[in-house]
């Protein structure tokens, strides 16, 4: 039999390699066809939180794909401090996939400060996703970590299957995992970039449903990340804006599937997030102007967007909520 955690991280590594060759395709390319125009003009960023959040210009320094959090100059976010938990996941488990950072992070630590063990689904940030499980047991609940390529069919069962052999059930998935990237022409697109997104924003998402529902329990629920993207499009996003535009149906269309179940299928649209995902994707002026046009201008921290996934999972808090799409935008304008 072969080793299937050494599949996995070979597929993982191999996921990656062809993810930085589309990175280094369109960095070469993208050059050429120019930049986005004048930098969003900036008349200071509405802070409405608990606490200040960085506002452009943000850090223009571009990250090798996929990209990771401790290498980013200005660290996302994602601990919310003045978060109180109130047992309103307690005793359950959640199997978050791109949980080792960004909005994935932010959401762990949320499901456990609320009472959930989490298994913890990435490619291969290692580094970032021992960040996440301490963060996890700070909070007093366990994780587990599944390194992997969701875009590869055999990786959704193994996950589910090691989250049930770790905790002994399964009660929430986070469909979260991306691949980005922009272009300036359509010329650009190439057949392997195009694949390489579908195969992880939309195949991923189904896989990982697919494997996890014959476990979820009258009461489970399916959280999915959407984008801004996929409700309004986005001209240097078309293939990402497509597969999220394909979660939002997903999610409408499972969830009527899943009623009589009892299992809830809802998605989290967010606008700009600062993450490892963009500053993987652009850079220099365009990164440095990163949220400028949303109407708060700037972007969201990873901490502001988890609360939402988890009002979306707890029973207590949105049990006649399904196939809702929950825009998190910052009254985006845009851009």
């Amino acid at each position: 039999m072969p080793d299937t955690d050494q599949q996995f991280t070979d597929a993982a590594r191999r996921a990656s390699e062809e993810e930085r060759a589309i990175q280094r395709q369109v960095d070469g390319e993208s050059r050429s066809f120019g930049g986005s125009g004048e930098a969003a003009r900036r008349a200071g960023a509405m802070q409405a939180g608990a606490r200040p959040y960085p506002e452009p210009p943000m850090p223009g320094r571009h990250l090798e794909k996929p990209g990771s959090e401790a290498d980013l100059e200005v660290q996302p976010l994602y601990d919310a401090p003045f978060y109180k938990g109130s047992g309103k996941l307690e005793g359950k488990v959640a199997l978050i996939t791109g949980g080792d950072s960004g909005i994935g992070r932010a959401v762990a630590v949320l499901f456990a400060r609320e009472g959930a063990d989490v298994a913890i689904g990435y490619l291969d940030e290692h580094q970032d996703a021992e960040t996440t499980r301490a963060a996890v047991e700070k909070e007093g609940r366990k994780a587990i970590l599944l390194p992997g390529d969701v875009a590869e069919p055999a990786y959704a069962p193994a996950a589910v299957q090691k989250t049930l052999e770790a905790f002994g059930r399964l009660d929430i998935l986070v469909n979260n995992a991306a691949f980005q990237e922009h272009v300036d022409d359509l010329s650009q697109l190439t057949e392997e970039h195009f694949d390489r997104t579908i195969k992880t924003n939309l195949y991923g998402y189904f896989h990982m449903a697919k494997a996890a529902v014959p476990h979820l329990p009258n009461g489970g629920a399916i959280v999915m990340t959407g984008s801004v993207t996929g409700l309004i499009g986005n001209k240097d996003l078309l293939d990402y804006s497509m597969t999220k535009g394909g979660i939002h149906a997903f999610a409408r269309s499972l969830s009527t599937h899943l009623i009589p179940k009892g299992i809830r299928v809802n998605v989290v649209a967010p606008g700009p997030v600062w993450t490892p995902l963009n500053p993987a994707d652009k850079a220099g002026e365009d990164l440095e102007q990163f949220g400028a046009s949303t109407q708060m201008k700037r972007p969201a921290q990873p901490e502001e967007i988890a609360p939402a996934y988890v009002f979306l999972a707890s029973p207590q808090m949105s049990s006649f909520i399904t196939g809702e799409i929950l825009p998190i935008l910052g009254g985006y304008a845009g851009g």
